[in-house]
């Protein structure tokens, strides 16, 4: 995928997973823009995972993730998804980067192969919904435009500006259109909203007896705010802070 990228063998690879051993940096420019591009160790499926050399290679792994604005998850559309494959698509969740799912190899798979792939990712990858998922294929450089352009959004949108009042007006809007669940004598009361962190975008929601707010609704609170700003390819934390006031708390 690098050696597409940059138009030359830079990196040596070789067709079977493990290879790599080290995250490997390589700076690139492109459309006047500079990257660093980060090619991390290739992992192999579990059970071989323990050999001293493959735990290096996973501590080198997760240490890219971290370090990294944008995490490509390249899956190998021969192959489907793997256990490996959901196992560090849930540490780049775990890390809040923002991540762009690339299916390679996809000129090599039939029609059939096609649905199932995209089933297995449904599936497997459920907790990135958020993520675009892009058909590509490094060796006939097809799909890599389109590739660029996700991996831009997505890091355009992991360090967007949430300006208050707009976060307040969605909140407000949100509760008019379906209020939260009574919880026993309490009914959460959602105040007013702000920004508390980005990259990836944390939004703190302030009012009563916010405990109480239920998963769900923190989901239909983190779509609206998606929605309204574009937000693609990454993840976004929504949290609550009630007021300390029993007074408040009471009346419910």
């Amino acid at each position: 995928m690098i050696n597409t990228w940059l138009g030359e063998e830079r990196l040596v690879g070789f067709d079977q997973p493990g290879t790599t051993r080290d995250a490997i940096s390589v700076p690139f420019e492109r459309a006047g823009q500079r990257f660093m591009l980060i090619d991390t160790a290739g992992l192999r499926r579990k059970g071989r995972v323990f050999e001293a050399v493959e735990k290096f290679s996973v501590v080198k792994t997760l240490q890219a993730i971290s370090d990294a604005h944008v995490v490509v998850l390249l899956i190998d559309a021969t192959q489907g998804v793997s256990d490996q494959d959901a196992h560090i698509a849930g540490y780049v969740l775990e890390a809040g980067r923002a991540v762009v799912i690339a299916i390679n190899k996809w000129d090599a798979v039939d029609a059939y192969q096609r649905e199932l792939l995209q089933r297995s990712i449904e599936q497997r990858l459920a907790f990135l919904r958020f993520a675009p998922v892009l058909f590509i294929s490094a060796l006939k450089r097809q799909g890599l435009g389109p590739l660029w352009k996700a991996i831009a959004e997505a890091h355009a949108s992991a360090t967007r500006k949430l300006p208050t009042p707009v976060l307040t007006r969605l909140v407000r809007e949100a509760v008019e259109h379906q209020a939260p669940k009574r919880a026993g004598m309490f009914r959460p009361k959602l105040r007013y909203a702000h920004q508390g962190g980005m990259n990836p975008p944390v939004v703190v929601v302030h009012g009563n007896a916010l405990e109480h707010v239920t998963d769900s609704y923190r989901r239909y609170l983190e779509g609206r705010i998606r929605e309204h700003f574009k937000l693609s390819g990454t993840p976004l934390r929504v949290e609550f802070k009630s007021s300390r006031n029993p007074f408040d708390d009471e009346q419910g």
